[in-house]
Order: structure tokens, then sequence, then C-alpha cells
């Protein structure tokens, strides 16, 4: 079942229906990678991005995720390590990535 959760880190402030905690912050810093890396099929290109970053700015994330049930800037939110949460962020990214090729080498 999925919850909302208010999550944030430097300028990043999303809300997300996750599962749990950890995969909400999973999925902010999925929406923050997106900006810069080709992370999806539907790319657009760097010159889009980087025109959209300079109109939207960039979310920037901080040494921490505080992800909280109740609302931003809660003195209850828990606390998460961005880099343990970017590195299964990467894991996942790396193992999509190595499905994808699987599967277009079967074909």
């Amino acid at each position: 079942m999925q919850r909302q959760y208010y999550v944030q880190s430097g300028t990043l402030r999303v809300v997300v229906a996750a599962e749990n905690r950890r995969k909400a912050a999973l999925w902010a810093v999925h929406q923050a990678m997106n900006q810069i890396l080709p992370v999806e099929d539907s790319q657009t290109e760097p010159q889009e991005k980087s025109e959209a970053c300079a109109t939207a700015g960039v979310q920037v994330l901080g040494r921490e995720i505080l992800v909280s049930d109740r609302g931003f800037d809660r003195p209850d939110a828990r606390s998460l390590a961005t880099i343990e949460i970017v590195s299964d962020w990467n894991q996942m990214i790396t193992t999509l990535d190595r499905l994808e090729r699987l599967l277009h080498q079967a074909a």
C-alpha cells in the first residue's frame, strides 16, 4: 500500500507516493538525477536539459534526505544518508540497463 511522503534534501522538495520512506527517497533521487543524466528512453537532448535547468533551476541534493509522512520541515522527519540512497539508485539503474541489454540481445 502506498502512502504520501514529503521528501527534502538541499533544494529538492517533492511529494512522493511510495510503499515506504526509503522508496520515497529513492524516487526523489531518481527525479534529481534525471535532470542531468540520460536515464529514460524518451530522453531530451543535453541542450534541452540545460535550458530547462536554466529556467526552472537545478534541484541539488544535500548530505541527508529528510522524509516525513506529515509535511516538509518536520522535526520528526526520518534522516537518510544521501550517499546511501544514491548508491541504491545507481545499483537499480545499472541493473535495469543490464536487463535492457539482455532483452535486446535475446530479440
